[in-house]
């Protein structure tokens, strides 16, 4: 097997008395969409800064591509800031190949690459205009194209919907799942949880520069869920012994188990009712619902 893109062990880092980082160990596999969660101040932007070299650990260890951090790692890894980093005066043409020249892309293959980009985000007709005359949103798809049109390996992807209409947001969502696929390493640092529970299957969340939450997001949700499920059947509930209480929502029946009851008892209660089920699965607590509950904790 590969050995995992990104290693942190025991990672601290310390900005004279304000620790930022403390005791943070995780893995990133190849080819996955990793999910890096915090509130703001968490920690996030010191450990993406961490991964990519700009800053240094007090302590523990950070491996990229199965070894510690060599100088020519820079051009293999593509960061996408939070901030704008675009020179707004400039041209989006010129401004993206110049990006990607810095990364030690030829400059013929950074306009093939730039031109490319630009058509497959539906960007290629303000080519020549500048940066300051475009949408909040246009300037944060630029700035993505300036980030993966030198082909990285790894992307570090910071708030990448900022700004973002829903079309366009899909369209992002689209371009990141079809690199991963192709087997680009993508670590996603986001506050939008709907978009972390449809792009990512394992999640880091740090809280006060502490680890609070690390594996499967499908595992992480069941072990924060209550014991219920969602049904949609024509049944009625009020006799049924295996109900604590049911709530109606808009994907059907969420109906809250007893102590003693299990799903599939409650399953064969509706079978034996002779009630007409058209779904039965087990709930989920949203993601958001568990990062609110950690933080407040």
């Amino acid at each position: 097997m590969s050995p995992p893109a990104i290693t942190l062990h025991s990672v601290r880092k310390a900005f004279r008395s304000v620790i930022a980082v403390q005791d943070v160990s995780f893995e990133v596999h190849a080819g996955e969409i990793f999910g890096l969660l915090g509130p703001n101040g968490a920690g996030k932007t010191t450990l993406l800064r961490l991964i990519m070299d700009i800053f240094r650990p007090d302590s523990g260890s950070i491996q990229v591509f199965g070894r510690h951090f060599l100088k020519e790692d820079k051009a293999r890894i593509g960061y996408l800031p939070e901030e704008r980093g675009l020179y707004t005066r400039q041209k989006v043409q010129a401004v993206v190949e110049y990006l990607v020249q810095l990364k030690g892309v030829p400059q013929p293959q950074a306009r093939a690459n730039t031109l490319r980009w630009l058509e497959r985000l539906e960007m290629l007709g303000v080519k020549d205009r500048k940066v300051q005359e475009l949408s909040k949103g246009n300037q944060q798809k630029i700035q993505f194209i300036a980030t993966v049109a030198a082909d990285p390996e790894i992307l570090i992807l910071d708030e990448p919907f900022s700004g973002l209409d829903p079309v366009n947001a899909r369209a992002m969502i689209q371009v990141i799942q079809e690199l991963a696929t192709g087997g680009k390493t993508i670590v996603l640092s986001t506050h939008q949880m709907n978009l972390v529970e449809s792009l990512c299957r394992r999640v880091f969340m740090i809280h006060q520069g502490r680890q609070v939450l690390y594996g499967n997001l499908e595992d992480i949700q069941k072990a924060y869920s209550e014991n219920s499920v969602i049904v949609r059947s024509d049944a009625g509930y009020s006799h049924c012994p295996w109900i604590a209480r049911a709530v109606a929502n808009g994907r059907g029946t969420q109906i809250v188990l007893s102590d003693n009851a299990r799903p599939r008892d409650l399953l064969a209660w509706l079978v034996e009712t002779g009630a007409e089920v058209e779904s039965f699965e087990r709930a989920k607590t949203p993601l958001e619902d568990i990062f609110i509950k950690l933080v407040q904790e």
